[in-house]
């Protein structure tokens, strides 16, 4: 039986790679989302893959769509078909037919139906109504406070690219690339990045609160959220403080945390870091500490790799149409 076909515009990137990755069962069409004439020779983990520009023909013909490009190829894809289509960059969350999506923290039968375009939530909204929502089944919480760090990679090749430049212009004392981050990202950490960069942090802390508003939808305390740039290439963390209605028995809400699928390292183990959980599925925690200033309260620290909770996402909803 043939495989479904899978569209894949801009496989030249990150989260491009990681689908190109994980889309064992679908027949990727891989396209490059630049205007470049020709084709593009991208290294895979083990060989060479050629990607050929956007061509229409080959988007209106697959089964399913990922948009994992810039805007300009998000729009003009989004010209050629009015469905099927699944956004991982979160460009199309202010279309009409959009809807936020994002399976590993969905409730079951939460979703129904289809929608024209599903946008991929944020992986830092991903991990933390995955968390909130097992928390508040388990051992019902009034309040929450995350403080999490975004790495270079939530920006792109360029944003990784810059931030090593720097890295290495500082150890040698020589001059600052700063087209990226349009300030120090290396060895710093920054509440926002300079006023002239491509990524600036403010605007992810506000998709990251709206789309965990919206996979909360209510079921969990919507916790405050500040989010902050890391001088980190990859792996998103989250310093995250709860206040429980009851004095919580922390052993029990491990244990919990763990047969929801959390990867759980409890005080025998090294804390998870944005290191070690590089290629890992999923959401580890560790660090779970009591507050010694409330006995209500105690502190989480979650770590989880942003970019291969977006393709988990991704790969689980375009496996709902094909299955469909």
């Amino acid at each position: 039986m043939a495989k479904p076909k899978l569209a894949l515009v801009g496989a030249q990137t990150l989260l491009g790679r990681e689908i190109r990755d994980q889309a064992t069962d679908f027949h990727v069409v891989a396209m490059d989302s630049t205007d470049a004439e020709g084709k593009t020779l991208v290294r895979g983990e083990d060989e060479l893959a050629v990607l050929s520009p956007v061509d229409e023909e080959a988007v209106r013909g697959a089964d399913v769509v990922m948009l994992a490009g810039d805007l300009e190829s998000t729009a003009k894809v989004r010209k050629m078909r009015s469905g099927g289509l699944i956004d991982l960059t979160g460009l199309l969350e202010i279309d009409p037919s959009a809807r936020l999506r994002s399976p590993l923290s969905e409730m079951p039968g939460s979703v129904r139906g289809k929608a024209p375009v599903e946008v991929i939530a944020h992986p830092g909204a991903t991990m933390l109504a995955l968390f909130l929502q097992t928390i508040e089944a388990s051992a019902p919480y009034g309040k929450a406070v995350v403080q999490a760090w975004l790495p270079a990679s939530e920006h792109g090749t360029e944003a990784l690219t810059e931030l090593q430049q720097q890295t290495i212009a500082l150890l040698s004392f020589q001059k600052l690339e700063q087209g990226q981050f349009d300030t120090q990202a290396a060895f710093a950490l920054l509440a926002e990045t300079g006023e002239e960069s491509r990524h600036k942090v403010g605007k992810v802390g506000v998709r990251l609160r709206r789309n965990l508003k919206a996979l909360l939808r209510g079921m969990a305390p919507m916790p405050s959220v500040k989010v902050a740039q890391a001088p980190v290439f990859h792996g998103l963390t989250a310093s995250v403080w709860v206040e429980f209605a009851q004095t919580p028995e922390l052993e029990r809400v491990a244990e919990l945390l763990g047969k929801a699928g959390f990867d759980v390292r409890g005080a025998d183990l090294e804390p998870p870091n944005n290191v070690n959980v590089a290629n890992q599925d999923g959401v580890a925690v560790g660090a779970i500490e009591a507050d010694e200033a409330n006995a209500k309260a105690a502190w989480f620290w979650l770590v989880a790799d942003n970019h291969r909770l977006t393709g988990q996402n991704a790969m689980l909803v375009a496996r709902e149409r094909k299955d469909a």
